[in-house]
This record gives C-alpha cells, structure tokens and sequence, in this order.
C-alpha cells in the first residue's frame, strides 16, 4: 500500500501533470502563432500544475530516501550511533512538514473563506495553495512509513 501512495500514484499524477502542461503549452503555441490569439490564462495555469508537480514529487522523494539530505555525520558514523543520528534527521524532518502543511492548510482556508481567484485564470487561490499543505502532509507520512520500515527491517 505504501508503495502505491507514494510511489506509484505520486509518479502517474506527475507524468500526468507534465503532460496537460505540455499540451496546454502547445495550445497556447498554437493559438497565438496560429490564430493571433494568446491564452491569458495558460502561463499561470502552467506555473500551478508545476507547483503541485514539486509538492507532490517531493513526498516520492522523501519516500524513497532520494531527497536533499545532511548525511555527511551520518555516513561516518556506524552502528546504533547511524541508526539515532538518521532517526533523529527523520523526527526533525516530520517535525517540520508538520508545521508547514498545518500552518499552510491554515492558508488555504483563509483563501478559501474570502473567496479569492487567481489573477489571470480565475482560479480559487486555495486550490493552488493547497499544494503546500498536501506536499508536506503526504512528506511528513512518507517519512513516518519510511522510518517505520526502516526500524522494522522492511525497507
């Protein structure tokens, strides 16, 4: 199940992303060499289906041990002395995700309650905010389910 959640699901939604960007991009392409037409909204459009993309790539990351990490002490170190150092990078890291997604959720329902829009799509600002409180949410259960399989042998 862990798998699923955090690998293959993030990784198809991303693929997924990648491409509606991809045509939106083209169709914007198309229409302002084509028809002298530009699609206001396709840059912003773009940039929020980026955002999600890194919110969302960042919890496979985490999952799959792939993500920026201080580990210069870590790698010197052996034995339970590695074991305490890696668990306590992980503590600190969901720590962290758990105060920005909980602080960031926080965000989003301010947006969502004054019912504000995009600039130039018109989107409800706390579907692109939200982002941010999913990323770190789904972060910080990647590195629980990590560290659990970690301590458990399973990983």
């Amino acid at each position: 199940m862990a798998q699923l959640l955090f690998r293959t699901a993030p990784r198809m939604l991303l693929g997924a992303l990648m491409l509606a960007g991809v045509a939106i991009n083209f169709a914007s392409v198309v229409s302002r060499y084509g028809f002298g037409h530009a699609l206001f909204w396709a840059e912003e459009t773009m940039v929020y289906l980026i955002i999600w993309g890194v919110f969302v790539g960042t919890a496979a990351a985490a999952y799959d041990g792939s993500h920026l990490n201080m580990d210069l002490l870590s790698r010197v170190l052996r034995g339970r002395a590695r074991a305490a150092v890696s668990a306590s990078i992980a503590l600190v890291m969901i720590a962290c995700c758990v105060f920005v997604a909980y602080h960031s959720a926080a965000v989003v329902e301010m947006f969502a309650t004054a019912g504000q829009l995009t600039i130039a799509a018109r989107y409800p600002k706390a579907v692109p905010h939200a982002a941010l409180a999913v990323g770190f949410a789904l972060t910080a259960a990647a590195v629980v389910v990590r560290l659990r399989a970690y301590f458990s042998g399973k990983f």
